[in-house]
């Protein structure tokens, strides 16, 4: 390998400082298309690898001799070039400086094209703005190449480890289509969202699924058990048959609190439409109660009132009310926080921004490392408790007395 001293004598002789300033003050541009820092940094690689091989040589016992050089393109942020790689005759030659499949220069170009991927462009919009920018022709399957090397850090943070305790969890599932065995098929993205003691929001976890069931959230709970979550307060999440019983297998003291909102959503379903808003203004009063005992008088007044007509709606908030209804034993500050799955439906909203340029995705990992690059950029900005988490804290630390250590760093 070169020395220091060997890498400045090459820029000494390899290059004209003196008229690459010259075109540079006659406005030719330093980067990009036609940019006077593309063709010095071609040639001081070229000067670098000869250097190598000449040390290569040099160290090889068995009799071997150059054997010509070999082109391939290259690609910077100071614009694209050919670059010629000396060859040995033994073909035994890795030189180091730019490693024989290697196509891109330096970490910046990698790191601002997965940047542009994270912001949920197209890789024909990315080698648009590429083009336009730098000059450079870089195509989908080598762009492809560069984002996947966010897969091990997306594994990685898949199975780090969690917290102990979170105050609060929403899951929820979000569907996207993606290429499989060469059809396009339909997935499921679990999302687990939590608020831990500190009452920072925090995403635990993504997974994916061919469909959305309580036999794989299973699977999923388990999984933040496995990586160090021994306890939950309160778990918020849709009207899915089985998904408090899946929870509780898990985590036995978690109170499961299903969303009210999709419950009147799935409610309304049911409901003529020249109906909907007498019906909407009853049921406002049970979910809208100041008490439970009162709820559930509300509940008993709209049985009479709509259930002959609509037997299926009142016997489902009668059969989910135990779930339903576990708001009810809370002060506003948490009930704000627990009745609907709002707070992850806000996040699958960025979710859907972030893919909205997309119809099916090629793989799985595909559509995991967009997710995964838009969580990194998403949770830069919680960096503030919840809403009123003081008062929340307090009040938890009384509901779930010897569950929540009091010496808490508020």
């Amino acid at each position: 390998m070169s020395t220091r001293s060997d890498i400045n004598k090459i820029s000494r002789e390899s290059f004209n400082f003196e008229e690459a300033a010259k075109k540079v003050k006659s406005g030719q541009p330093l980067m990009g298309k036609g940019g006077v820092l593309t063709p010095l940094i071609k040639d001081f690689l070229e000067a670098l690898l000869e250097a190598e091989m000449d040390t290569y040589l040099a160290q090889e016992v068995a009799n071997n001799r150059r054997n010509g050089k070999s082109g391939k393109s290259m690609k910077c942020e100071a614009g694209a070039f050919e670059l010629e790689t000396p060859r040995d005759r033994n073909s035994s030659f890795e030189p180091e400086i730019v490693k024989k499949r290697q196509t891109t220069i330096g970490e910046a170009l990698e790191t601002k094209i997965i940047a542009l991927y994270g912001l949920g462009m197209s890789y024909q919009a990315i080698s648009t703005h590429l083009e336009e920018m730098y000059g450079l022709e870089i195509s989908p399957a080598s762009l492809s190449a560069i984002t996947d090397k966010v897969i091990p850090k997306l594994k990685e943070w898949q199975a780090r480890p969690l917290d102990s305790v979170y105050a609060f969890l929403w899951l929820d599932a979000i569907h996207y289509k993606a290429k499989e065995d060469g059809r396009i098929v339909a997935k499921a993205v679990y999302t687990v969202l939590g608020v831990n003691l500190q009452g920072k929001k925090e995403v635990l976890g993504i997974y994916l699924a061919d469909s959305e069931g309580a036999n794989f959230w299973l699977m999923v709970i388990n999984d933040l058990k496995q990586r160090g979550v021994s306890d939950i307060f309160i778990a918020c999440v849709d009207g899915l048959k089985g998904f408090p019983e899946a929870i509780n297998t898990v985590f036995p003291q978690a109170e499961v609190q299903l969303c009210i909102v999709h419950q009147i959503r799935n409610s309304l379903k049911y409901i003529s439409y020249k109906e909907q808003k007498a019906f909407m203004k009853d049921l406002k009063q049970v979910y809208q109660a100041t008490s439970k005992d009162l709820a559930e008088q509300k509940l008993l007044e709209l049985d009479e009132k709509w259930g002959k007509k609509y037997p299926v709606v009142i016997k489902s908030w009668q059969n989910n009310w135990d779930n339903l209804s576990v708001y009810f034993k809370y002060p506003d500050e948490i009930r704000r926080v627990i009745y609907t799955t709002n707070v992850i439906e806000g996040l699958h909203r960025q979710f859907r921004k972030l893919t909205k340029t997309k119809g099916a995705f090629t793989s799985d990992n595909a559509l995991l490392k967009l997710l995964y690059l838009g969580i990194q950029r998403i949770s830069e900005k919680w960096t503030a408790p919840i809403r009123d988490w003081n008062q929340v804290i307090s009040q938890l630390s009384i509901f779930f007395e010897g569950r929540l250590k009091l010496d808490l760093k508020i």
